[in-house]
């Protein structure tokens, strides 16, 4: 791994040197974190508490004739035992988490607690509170379901279907997206050569260190409180409808969270705990085991991308034909959105004047898919940008060159008509990337060959703009020169609170060390919104920026009047303020905030920063701004190939990205660092094998991860461009950090065989095909 000595930072845009941000400073954090003493949501128990399990559907289509729990209530020790008549409601809102301002997509419901039919293999059916954990466990074991066959579709390609079993009412095909710019089939007619290619991704897990887990349990003023491991709060108010209650009766508690790639931003157990919680009366726990975790929550989306490409001989890209199909599993959740940040970025950061692109998410009875870092955008890099090889293959040019004829400028325009406002510095990224690499290895013996690989990508951060989204942050003084930061939002550790800190500490000049936040409480805190979309550090960050210079912007006008000079004068370091200009006049920091409260002026102030504001787009050709913003970045990899055996091993990395500005460049580290280790997973090991509906891979034993002897040290490069909408014009990097690695791995494997793979994970079992492949047609 990184550590700080391999770090090149680049200021190339001569960005002013600021005294706290762009320095790695401590998070505020990781004290607690690396002595144990942070408590996650499992750590959390209560008096007289009860234990939750959730029974689960062993068929992945049926009807349900009969679900018996008379055996498991007259269980001694089972307190209750909750089955789909026993709720308020059945159903919960599943579309677009945390917004206010947008209507729900028709037909985006899910049951809480199956009732007539199961449309997955471990769709949950029952709910059991006991007064010990292995009482619940025992009491899943008496409850007698008995089923009825119901057909079944295990594939976007047969749910298309005429005919085909339908999985989710009214149609399986759950989401479409269309995108038209130009003529793409009168351009394909003037190039000198089409390349076409079909790429395919797998389902995968987010395989968090954390489980999902809660505990809820009843006030003293009737309120539903969940404490949870969720990276949205404003759950509370589906939680409400869900349960028929009034939203001010649902108070969520989020707590540190240990991972969630998006695998948190639905609803986990939140209502199972808050369902036997009203029932009881008492306080309820829920902790998944692995295996639960990896049966029943939501996957990473599969996609079948179809690429067809027309260009010059010159190397000139004049048209492309995108097709994506994205298999949603068995109820729709978030995939319209995932499938809309795979179409719009389907031919990648390139300038193509005439573009088709048709995508399809579709219904099947598999386990549901949602968000996970990269968010469909990920999906569809692995395609461009092993189409891109592709055709510097056919053109027999090299990789890098083939990219840098054709990547987009500032001021170019997206295939939907969104322009790029700021820099657009792909081709430095690529080169540094690239040269970050060094000299090739040399092959340890002759059946190894070495081959190297380069992905370039763009992902935008902050959410969909016709979400209308909004950020809320509260910052103030203490008497004693201490600052309070209250702020919605989910920290699920990438130092999203640590950022709001940081950035107050930088503008009110006070030390880290005396900053607390309070953070990610839907009652107690100002809401934030989704720590999901890498929007935190540019929506949070810029409310949090924005509460305290107002908090600043007091201050100094106060401390003008006092040394008789202009506020613009006014700076403050140190927990001291002073005039910029004349060294003798200062004062604590104190000493001003003093004066402040002897007026009665204020020292604190809660901000709202909101998100450029657009309407829907027209499904049959979304043409418009979706998103605020752009990063943009490339990696570059190295690998080593056993031609005999088909191992694949990484040997070396190198990561360049354009951060706008890295307020705490090892936060940064970290991302990128994180980002490209998962992306070796998807590339090579991590695959949830579902067949007929039925997972084959359950628990760690089978689902492949990386660990610390597959991962390379990662030579990270972080650019700053200062052009980022975030404060100081910083730029996302959370979700963009993964999204080129795949790629690259795929292009350096091709490079050192000579033959494409072209379905993740790159297996040996498939590379070994290739490679027969290969060797059959020479």
């Amino acid at each position: 791994m990184t550590n700080m000595n391999h770090l090149e930072q680049p200021n190339i845009a001569n960005l002013p040197e600021l005294r706290q941000i762009g320095k790695p400073l401590r998070r505020i954090d990781a004290m607690g974190k690396v002595t144990g003493a942070t408590q996650y949501a499992a750590d959390y128990v209560m008096p007289n508490m009860l234990h939750a399990k959730v029974l689960r559907a062993q068929h992945a289509s049926a009807k349900i004739v009969r679900i018996d729990v008379s055996k498991a209530r007259a269980l001694p020790g089972v307190v209750c035992v909750l089955t789909a008549e026993d709720l308020p409601g059945d159903r919960v809102a599943t579309d677009i988490p945390g917004v206010t301002g947008t209507s729900k997509r028709a037909g985006t419901d899910a049951p809480i607690l199956a009732h007539d039919r199961v449309r997955f293999m471990g769709e949950a059916l029952a709910v059991v509170a006991a007064e010990e954990l292995a009482l619940a466990e025992q009491a899943l074991d008496l409850i007698e379901v008995v089923y009825e066959p119901y057909p079944a579709v295990y594939t976007p390609e047969e749910a298309m279907q005429p005919g085909a079993p339908i999985v989710t009412e009214p149609d399986n095909i759950v989401a479409r997206w269309r995108i038209l710019k130009g003529d793409a089939d009168a351009a394909m007619r003037d190039a000198d050569l089409i390349v076409e290619g079909t790429y395919k991704t797998q389902f995968i897990d987010h395989a968090y260190l954390e489980p999902e887990a809660g505990i809820a349990w009843v006030d003293e003023h009737d309120v539903l409180t969940i404490r949870v491991s969720t990276q949205v709060v404003e759950h509370f108010r589906s939680i409400a409808a869900a349960l028929q209650l009034p939203q001010n009766k649902v108070h969520i508690m989020g707590t540190l969270v240990g991972g969630g790639f998006g695998g948190k931003e639905d609803i986990t157990v939140e209502l199972f705990i808050g369902l036997a919680a009203l029932k009881t009366r008492r306080p309820v726990k829920l902790v998944y085991t692995r295996e639960e975790s990896i049966l029943a929550h939501c996957k990473r989306h599969p996609f079948t991308i179809t690429h067809k490409t027309g260009v010059t001989r010159s190397g000139r890209i004049l048209a492309s034909q995108v097709n994506l199909v994205a298999d949603s599993g068995a109820y729709v959740y978030l995939s319209p959105y995932v499938l809309l940040y795979a179409a719009s970025s389907a031919v990648g950061p390139y300038k193509i004047n005439h573009v088709t692109i048709n995508a399809y998410a579709v219904a099947t009875n598999n386990t549901f898919t949602s968000a996970f870092r990269g968010f469909g955008a990920a999906q569809a890099c692995v395609a461009y940008e092993q189409h891109m090889d592709e055709i510097a293959r056919a053109l027999n040019m090299s990789p890098r060159e083939i990219r840098r004829l054709n990547y987009v400028q500032a001021g170019d325009t997206t295939p939907n008509g969104q322009a790029f406002r700021g820099a657009v510095w792909l081709e430095e990224c690529a080169n540094r990337a690239w040269d970050a690499l060094g000299e090739p290895t040399p092959p340890p013996t002759p059946h190894v060959k070495i081959g190297r690989g380069l992905a370039s990508y763009m992902q935008s951060y902050g959410r969909i703009t016709w979400f209308h989204d909004t950020s809320q942050a509260w910052v103030g003084l203490e008497m004693d020169g201490s600052i309070v930061i209250r702020c919605g939002v989910p920290d699920i550790g990438g130092g999203q609170v640590n950022t709001l800190a940081q950035i107050s500490a930088e503008v009110l000049g006070v030390p880290m060390e005396r900053i607390t936040v309070y953070s990610t409480d839907s009652a107690l805190t100002p809401l934030a919104g989704t720590t999901t979309a890498t929007r935190q550090m540019y929506m949070s960050g810029n409310a949090t920026y924005q509460a305290a210079m107002a908090v600043r912007k007091t201050l100094a006008e106060r401390a003008s009047q006092h040394f008789e000079c202009e506020p613009a004068e006014i700076d403050f370091a140190d927990s001291t303020v002073f005039n910029k200009n004349d060294a003798t006049q200062k004062m604590p920091l104190t000493q001003l905030i003093a004066l402040c409260a002897a007026e009665g002026l204020p020292r604190a102030n809660l901000s709202l920063f909101k998100a450029p504001f657009t309407e829907k787009l027209d499904p049959d050709n979304a043409q418009g701004d979706i998103w605020p913003d752009y990063t943009f970045g490339a990696q570059a990899v190295e690998v080593a190939v056993d031609m005999e055996t088909g191992e694949v091993r990484v040997l070396k990395s190198a990561a360049c990205h354009d951060v706008g500005r890295a307020l705490n460049p090892a936060a940064v580290v970290g991302q990128i660092e994180g980002g490209a280790a998962q992306g070796l997973g998807y590339a090579l090991l991590e695959d949830v094998q579902i067949v007929n509906g039925v997972t084959l891979t359950p628990s760690f034993a089978e689902y492949l991860l990386p660990t610390a002897c597959d991962v390379p040290e990662v030579k990270t490069i972080i650019l700053e461009s200062g052009t980022g909408l975030g404060p100081f014009g910083a730029k996302g990097v959370g979700e963009p950090a993964l999204t080129p690695m795949a790629p690259a791995i795929a292009n350096a494997v091709t490079n050192a065989i000579g033959a494409r793979v072209t379905q993740l994970p790159l297996t040996p079992e498939r590379v070994l095909e290739a490679i027969e492949r290969q060797h059959g047609s020479a």
